[in-house]
């Protein structure tokens, strides 16, 4: 009968386990895009300084907005910016111009299924986004194609990850961002293979040749700081910035992290020395 007992106990707790699993991979990308959670702008806001592109791709348009440099009469280098998982472009234009002022554009990316784009997020669709939009910049006249800076903050950093897979850039910064996705699965005592948007972040850092900037909050309660430092370990021609913050207030001075991305920007040849006005 103890047997019997133990036979049930343990067929009972596999089988709430797998049940519990099967759970975790319907809804794992409700979680890692809480894109439903996230109010897109009733209107859509004029902001002068931004050109705004509608984007094909086969999960539907996607949007993105450019933001021209200042004062720049030749073709300049460009950022490409990926946000975190609950932003949206709506949210970067005024803090991001500051490349602007450094001769640098800014093209914002929107993911598929966020704000007014069409389509469900997902690593696939959104390499394929992150490739045609990385297509549609380097064809602009203002724009230097040999100076593409890849730009991904949280989740942001697995996407254009993949896109430095797969196209050339300049260099890569990568902002309170993760080694895989898939190392989070032990975080919910599931196996990593149920993971179907892995962003293998690690790989990528491994593979790539030019300079990469980490920046990482030191009290990071999202994406552990060990991830930031496991990255810049991995990468050939790295350059580690620790901050005093958590996640979502990293960086926790604007001021100084802009004068922290112009000088490895001006170290990696991108821009010539030149200081930003005053904030």
């Amino acid at each position: 009968m103890m047997k019997d007992m133990v036979v049930k106990i343990v067929t009972w707790t596999l089988l709430i386990y797998l049940a519990y699993c099967g759970l975790l991979f319907l809804i794992q990308r409700q979680m890692l895009f809480p894109r439903y959670l996230i109010e897109t702008p009733s209107k859509d806001e004029d902001i002068p300084f931004v050109e705004k592109i509608w984007i094909d791709t086969g999960a539907g348009k996607i949007e993105a907005w450019f933001l021209p440099p200042d004062s720049v009469n030749e073709p300049a280098p460009a950022v490409f910016f990926a946000h975190g998982n609950g932003e949206l472009i709506d949210f970067w234009p005024h803090e991001l111009k500051k490349f602007n002022d450094l001769g640098i554009g800014v093209f914002l990316v929107e993911y598929p299924g966020y704000g007014r784009s069409e389509g469900t997020p997902s690593q696939k669709n959104i390499t394929e986004a992150f490739n045609r939009a990385y297509d549609v910049l380097i064809e602009r006249q203002d724009v230097d194609p040999a100076k593409i800076i890849l730009f991904g903050r949280s989740v942001g950093g697995g996407g254009v990850c993949v896109l430095a897979a797969q196209r050339p850039s300049a260099a890569l910064i990568l902002m309170s961002a993760f080694i895989s996705v898939r190392s989070f699965a032990k975080r919910y005592l599931a196996p990593a293979f149920l993971i179907r948007d892995p962003f293998d972040n690690l790989a990528a850092v491994r593979a790539y040749k030019g300079p990469i900037l980490v920046i990482h909050g030191k009290f990071d309660e999202v994406i552990p700081y060990s991830h930031g430092m496991t990255l810049y370990k991995a990468s050939h021609n790295g350059t580690m910035i620790t901050y005093k913050s958590g996640h979502n207030d990293c960086p926790p001075s604007w001021e100084v992290f802009w004068r922290d991305v112009e000088s490895f920007l001006y170290h990696s040849g991108i821009i010539e020395k030149s200081e930003l006005p005053p904030s």
